[in-house]
C-alpha cells in the first residue's frame, strides 16, 4: 500500500466519522464544529485529486463563512438542547432504513463493477507547471459558458424574487420614512421651556 493510499484511508475514515457525528450529535454546536472537520477532511481529499482550487474554495468559503455564519446563529439563539432531545428514537427506525438503502444503492452504483480500476485507470500526474485554476476556468468560460451564464441568471431571478417577497408591506409593521427624517428641524424635536431655577414659596 502506498503512502498516498495510506492517506487517503485516513481522510477517508475521518470523514465519514465526522459526518456520522453531525447527524447523532444532539448539541448544534457540537454538530457544527464536527461539519467543519468534515469540511477540512474533504478539502484533504480534494488536494489528493489535484484539486486545489475546489479544496482551498471549500476551507475559505464553507469553513470561513458559512459555518462562522452558522455557529454565530446557533449561539445566538436560545436554543432548546432538551427540547431537541426529546423524538430522537422515534425517527431512528426510519432513519436506520434510509440509511441502509442509501449506502445499498451507492455500493450498487460506485462499485468496482462500474468504477473500479480495470474500467477506469488511474489518473495520470501533472507537473509542477500545471494549474487547475486555469483549467477549470477554461471549461466554465469556453466550453459551458452558455449554462454558465443562464445559471447566473436563473440564480438572480432567485435572488430579485427573494427580496421581492421579503419586502413586501405588513400592516402590523413600523416603517420609517428616510425623506422626513431628513426634512426634519430642530424645533420639530425640540422644545425649549423656560422655568425659574427656584422655586418662590
Amino acid at each position: 500500500m502506498t503512502f498516498e493510499q495510506i492517506v487517503f484511508y485516513f481522510f477517508a475514515t475521518v470523514l465519514l466519522f465526522a459526518a456520522g457525528m453531525v447527524i447523532t450529535i444532539r448539541n448544534p454546536v457540537k454538530a457544527a464544529l464536527s461539519l467543519v472537520l468534515a469540511f477540512f477532511t474533504a478539502a484533504g481529499l480534494w488536494i489528493l485529486l489535484e484539486a486545489e482550487f475546489l479544496a482551498i474554495t471549500l476551507v475559505l468559503v464553507y469553513v470561513g463563512a458559512v459555518m462562522v455564519l452558522f455557529l454565530f446563529v446557533i449561539m445566538m439563539l436560545d436554543i432548546n438542547l432538551l427540547r431537541l432531545r426529546e423524538g430522537f428514537g422515534e425517527y431512528l427506525p426510519i432513519g436506520g432504513i434510509v440509511a441502509v438503502l442509501l449506502a445499498i444503492e451507492m455500493a450498487i452504483i460506485l462499485g468496482p463493477r462500474h468504477f473500479g480500476l480495470q474500467r477506469i485507470a488511474a489518473p495520470a500526474g501533472h507537473p509542477a507547471s500545471y494549474s487547475n485554476t486555469k483549467e477549470l476556468g477554461r471549461v466554465l468560460y469556453i466550453d459551458y459558458v452558455y449554462p454558465f451564464e443562464i445559471a447566473g441568471f436563473i440564480l438572480l431571478v432567485a435572488i430579485i424574487a427573494a427580496i421581492a417577497l421579503a419586502l413586501r408591506r405588513r400592516k402590523d409593521t413600523k416603517y420609517q420614512d428616510p425623506r422626513r427624517q431628513v426634512r426634519v428641524q430642530r424645533s420639530d424635536r425640540v422644545r425649549l421651556v423656560k422655568m425659574p431655577a427656584e422655586k418662590k414659596l
